[in-house]
C-alpha cells in the first residue's frame, strides 16, 4: 500500500542561531576564566612575598641555629677532649678533638657564607672567623697525627685557650637567642601573610563558585531541560508510545532540535495510524471468506456432502487446524488496533484481587493440565480492590498465563501472585514460570509491536503481539508493566495497578 504524506513546513533558523549556545558558552567561560586567573595572580603575590619570607627563615635563620648548636658543640668538646688529652697523653683524645674542632670550622664557615648569598649575620660571627685564625687549624692536628716523627712539646701549639673558648661560647649563646627572636618574629609575619593568602583565596574561591553556580543554574535552564525533554520523547518512542510533541522554549540550536523531533514524531504517529487502520482493514476484510472457508471445510468434516476416506479426513483437520491458527492472529492483529492508550473505551468497577486471580487461573486451567503443568496462587489476605475494566485486565493477565503455559516444559510449576505496597498504594500481579527464560538484550524491547527474541521466532509462532496488547491495556489503567527474566532460572512477568480510592 502507497500512500503521499503532506510535507510538513519547515521552519528556517534566524541566521544568528549558531550563536545562540556558542555564544553563552563562550561569555560564560570568559568571565569564569577572569575571576579565576585574577585569583591566581593575586594569590601568586601573596605566595611570592611567603616563599620569600620562607626561604630567608630556612636559608638564614635555620642554618644559624643550627651552626649555632654545633659549633658550640664543638668548642665544648673540643676543651673536654684537650683536657683528658693532656690528662691521659693518648692520641684517641686528641683525634676526637681534631673532630670537633673540624666540624667546628666547617658550621663556622657556612655562617659566613650567608654573607655572600645576600644573607645579613651579626658582625660577631666575622670577629670569631678572625681570631680563630690566629690558631692552628685542624689541618695542622691532622698533619700532626699522620706524621711519623711528632715532638712531644709540639701539641701545644695546637690549643686554643680555655678563656677564648668560654668567651665565643657566650658570643655563640648570644647570637642564637637573638636568631630566635628572628625566627619568632618572621614566623608572625609568615602567618599573617599565610592568613591574608588565605583570605584572599577564599574570596576569591566563592566569587568563582557563585559565579560557576550561576552559570550551571543557567546551563541547565536553557540546555539540560531541552535535553532532557528531548531523551523522554526518544524514550517514549523507542517503547513504542508516541508523545506529545515538545515544547519550543527558545530559538536557538535546541529549539530547531525540538522542532525536526516534533516533524519526526508527527510523521510516525500519522503513518502508525495509517498502518493500525490498514491492519484491521486487512484483517475485517480477510476475516469474512476465511470464515466461509472454516464452514465448508468443516461441513466436509462432518460428510454433510458425503462420506469422506481417513486420508482426507487427516489433511481436512489439518485445514481446520490452519484456519483456526489465521482467525487467531487475525484477532490478536484486530485487538492490537483498537487496543491503543487513551482510545479504549473502559467501563471501570472496583475488582477484587482474590476473584480477579481465581478467574483467570480457571481459565487457563485445562491449557495447564493438558502440557501437565502445575499452577500454584499466591494471593495475600485482605487486600484493598483496584479500579478497572475487568474484561480488559482478564485479557492482559491471561495474555501472561498463556505465554507462561507456552514456554514450559511438562511437569515443571507456573506460579500465579499478588503483591500488596501499602506505602505506594499499589498491587502487584505477577506469573512466574520455570522455561528457559528470556535474553537481557531481549527485555528492554518484549513490549513492543511485533517483537520477539530471536530464540521465540526461531522455536514458537506468533507475531509479537500478546505483551504488547497487556501494555496498552495495563497503561490505560495508568499502571506499568515489568519483567524479570534470567537465562535458564525462567521468567517473571507483572503488572502494578494503583488502588482504589479509599
Amino acid at each position: 500500500m502507497e500512500h503521499s504524506a503532506s510535507p510538513l513546513k519547515k521552519v528556517e533558523p534566524p541566521m544568528n542561531l549558531r550563536f545562540g549556545i556558542t555564544g553563552k558558552l563562550i561569555v560564560w567561560f570568559l568571565v569564569v576564566i577572569v575571576i579565576f586567573y585574577g585569583t591566581i595572580f593575586v594569590l601568586y603575590i601573596n605566595v611570592q612575598q611567603v616563599v620569600r619570607l620562607s626561604g630567608s627563615i630556612v636559608a638564614k635563620n635555620y642554618a644559624i641555629a643550627s651552626a649555632t648548636k654545633k659549633t658550640t658543640e664543638s668548642l665544648l668538646s673540643m676543651e673536654e677532649n684537650r683536657q683528658k688529652f693532656l690528662l691521659l697523653k693518648k692520641d684517641d683524645y686528641l683525634n676526637f678533638y681534631n673532630d670537633a674542632q673540624r666540624t667546628f670550622e666547617d658550621n663556622l664557615t657556612q655562617v659566613i657564607r650567608l654573607t655572600a648569598m645576600g644573607h645579613n649575620i651579626s658582625e660577631v660571627w666575622q670577629q670569631i672567623g678572625r681570631a680563630y685564625k690566629n690558631y692552628p687549624g685542624s689541618a695542622a692536628v691532622s698533619a700532626y697525627l699522620t706524621a711519623e716523627l711528632r715532638p712531644p712539646d709540639a701539641v701545644d701549639g695546637f690549643w686554643i685557650p680555655e678563656t677564648v673558648i668560654n668567651n665565643w661560647i657566650n658570643q655563640i649563646s648570644a647570637e642564637r637567642l637573638n636568631n630566635e627572636q628572628e625566627i619568632e618574629v618572621a614566623n608572625r609575619e609568615l602567618n599573617r601573610k599565610g592568613r591574608l593568602s588565605a583570605k584572599n583565596g577564599l574570596i576569591g574561591i566563592a566569587v568563582s563558585s557563585l559565579v560557576g553556580l550561576l552559570g550551571i543554574f543557567y546551563l541547565a535552564y536553557s540546555m539540560v531541560r531541552p535535553l532532557r525533554e528531548l531523551m523522554e520523547g526518544i524514550r517514549a518512542i523507542s517503547s513504542d508510545r508516541l508523545n506529545t510533541p515538545l515544547k519550543i522554549r527558545s530559538q536557538d540550536e535546541f529549539g530547531e532540535l525540538a522542532h525536526a523531533f516534533n516533524e519526526m514524531s508527527q510523521r510516525l504517529r500519522k503513518e502508525e495510524r495509517m498502518r493500525s487502520d490498514f491492519i484491521s482493514m486487512l484483517s475485517h476484510e480477510i476475516r469474512t471468506p476465511l470464515t466461509s472457508i472454516r464452514e465448508s471445510v468443516n461441513m466436509i468434516r462432518e460428510e454433510v456432502m458425503g462420506p469422506i476416506n481417513n486420508r482426507q479426513q487427516k489433511f481436512l483437520e489439518i485445514a481446520g487446524s490452519e484456519i483456526t491458527r489465521i482467525s487467531d492472529l487475525l484477532s490478536h492483529l484486530m485487538q492490537a488496533s483498537r487496543l491503543e492508550p487513551g482510545l479504549l473505551n473502559m467501563r471501570l468497577e472496583p475488582i477484587d484481587p482474590h476473584t480477579f486471580v481465581t478467574e483467570c487461573t480457571d481459565s487457563i486451567k485445562l491449557a495447564a493440565e493438558a502440557k501437565h503443568i502445575g499452577l500454584t496462587v499466591q494471593v495475600p489476605a485482605q487486600l484493598p480492590p483496584i479500579v478497572g475494566d475487568p474484561k480488559q485486565l482478564q485479557q492482559a493477565m491471561l495474555n501472561y498465563l498463556s505465554n507462561a503455559v507456552k514456554f514450559s516444559e511438562p511437569d515443571t510449576q507456573v506460579t500465579v501472585g499478588v503483591r500488596h505496597n501499602r506505602n505506594q498504594k499499589r498491587i502487584s500481579f505477577f506469573v512466574s514460570d520455570q522455561g528457559p527464560g528470556i535474553l537481557e538484550g531481549d527485555q528492554a524491547f518484549l513490549f513492543n509491536k511485533y517483537y520477539r527474541g530471536q530464540r521465540e521466532r526461531e522455536r514458537l509462532e506468533g507475531v509479537g503481539l500478546g505483551l504488547s496488547i497487556v501494555k496498552n491495556i495495563v497503561e490505560s489503567h495508568h499502571g506499568t508493566v515489568w519483567v524479570n527474566s534470567q537465562v535458564g532460572h525462567g521468567s517473571t512477568f507483572g503488572f502494578t495497578l494503583p488502588c482504589a480510592p479509599e
